[in-house]
């Protein structure tokens, strides 16, 4: 699988901008909303091939609306990985089980995001 197309979903504008710069140097277009509701607008009218999902925002939170795309068919081979300060054992254990296939906590380390990037993109995950 090639990953091409990116949604990053935070409501931190400093997140959007760090997170889209890390994968525009990757090659990658980037897409971002800072909500649950901006981010299911943008899916129904494109496609991405790689969410990147905050978990603390207003509304729906991160891990509900996980929950919320995983479980539609439309778009659940869409992969998801949390990128949160939400740091526990408890919140990763919790996010993954939401359908997320990745989990990191901010600061987000751009080795680390590549190396689960890279890990997706060949289907080990």
């Amino acid at each position: 699988m090639t990953i091409q197309k990116v949604l990053v979903v935070d409501d931190s504008r400093t997140e959007q901008v760090y997170l889209t710069e890390l994968l525009q140097r990757q090659g990658m277009q980037v897409r971002t909303a800072s909500n649950a509701e901006e981010a299911l607008q943008i899916l129904a009218q494109e496609r991405p091939d790689l969410i990147l999902m905050d978990v603390v925002m207003p509304g729906k939170n991160g891990f509900q609306l996980t929950r919320t795309i995983t479980r539609n068919p439309a778009y659940a081979d869409i992969p998801i990985i949390m990128c949160t300060s939400k740091g526990q054992e408890t919140d990763k254990v919790w996010g993954l089980r939401q359908g997320a296939r990745g989990y990191l906590v901010k600061p987000v380390n751009p080795q680390d995001l590549q190396s689960v990037i890279g890990t997706l993109a060949e289907g080990q995950v």
